[in-house]
C-alpha cells in the first residue's frame, strides 16, 4: 500500500468520524417504557462545550404530547419529524416545566405549527420578564390531564432550580418527570444555580417524595436518567452544597 494511500485512507477516518460525532450531538430518542419516550437534545451552557437535555413525550390514541422543547433550536422541526415518522402521529400539546431556555425555546416555534403550548401562570410572568418564548395556555394551579388513554397530573413542589419549576407524575406507570428540578445521579453539584433557592429545593423535594411515593422510573433534566435514585442524589448534593456554603 502507498503512503499516498495511506494518508487518504487516514484523512477519510478523521473526517468521517468527526463528522459522526457532529451528527450524535443533535437529537437522541430512547424508548422508555410502553408508549413513553426520552428525548435528548444538546446546548452551550455557556462554556462552549455541549451538553444534553432531556425531554420526554409520550404517544397517545389522540396524537402525542410533548414534554419540554428541544434546547437545540435546529432540532425543533426534525423532533416532530422523528416523532411522525416513528409513529405516524402529530404532536398535539407541549407542557414546558420552567422557564430556562432548555425547557421553552420551542414554544413559540410550537405554537405556529398549531400544538397547544402550556406552561404555569408563573412560568409565563419569568418568561414575559425575560423575553423567553412564551406558551399559548396557562396552568393556574396543579392539574390534571387526560389525553386518549392516557392521564397525568402537574405538581407545583415549591421553589428549587428555578421559582416555578413544576414536575409530572404519570400515576399507572409511576412516572415522574422532573425537568430540572431533579439531577441525575451522574451530577457531581447541583448545577445552574442563577434562578435556585437551595434551602427550599431541599423542602421542595421532601414534598415530592412524599406525594408520589417511589417511582419506578424519574426523568431528570440532564445527563443520565436510567437510575432510581435520582431523587435522593439530588437531596445529596444540596445538602453537600448548603453544607460547604454555611462554612
Amino acid at each position: 500500500m502507498s503512503m499516498r494511500t495511506i494518508l487518504f485512507i487516514l484523512v477519510f477516518f478523521i473526517c468521517t468520524t468527526g463528522f459522526s460525532q457532529t451528527e450524535t450531538k443533535k437529537l437522541t430518542i430512547s424508548h422508555l417504557t410502553k408508549d413513553f419516550y426520552v428525548y435528548t437534545t444538546f446546548g452551550d451552557p455557556g462554556n462552549g462545550s455541549l451538553f444534553p437535555a432531556n425531554g420526554m413525550y409520550l404517544v397517545t390514541n389522540k396524537g402525542v404530547v410533548l414534554f419540554d422543547t428541544p434546547w437545540d433550536t435546529t432540532q425543533f422541526l426534525p423532533l416532530l419529524d422523528s416523532i411522525q415518522a416513528r409513529h405516524h402521529q402529530n404532536v398535539i400539546m407541549c407542557i414546558s416545566t420552567h422557564f430556562h431556555s432548555d425547557r421553552t425555546a420551542g414554544l413559540e416555534y410550537y405554537k405556529q405549527k398549531n400544538i397547544k403550548t402550556y406552561t404555569t401562570k408563573q412560568t409565563d410572568n419569568l418568561s414575559k420578564i425575560r423575553n423567553e418564548p412564551r406558551a399559548a395556555f396557562l396552568i393556574y394551579q396543579d392539574t390534571s390531564f387526560t389525553i386518549g388513554q392516557y392521564s397525568f397530573e402537574t405538581f407545583y413542589p415549591g421553589k428549587g432550580h428555578s421559582p416555578d419549576n413544576i414536575v409530572l407524575w404519570f400515576n399507572n406507570d409511576k412516572i415522574l418527570y422532573g425537568g430540572c428540578f431533579i439531577k441525575s445521579t451522574e451530577a457531581t453539584g447541583p448545577g445552574n444555580l442563577s434562578d435556585a433557592n437551595t434551602i427550599e429545593w431541599i423542602n421542595s423535594i421532601k414534598k415530592v417524595q412524599t406525594k408520589f411515593g417511589k417511582p419506578s422510573y424519574i426523568i431528570p433534566g440532564h445527563q443520565n436518567w436510567t437510575n432510581k435514585n435520582a431523587l435522593l442524589h439530588t437531596l445529596k448534593l444540596l445538602k453537600e452544597y448548603n453544607s460547604k456554603k454555611n462554612n
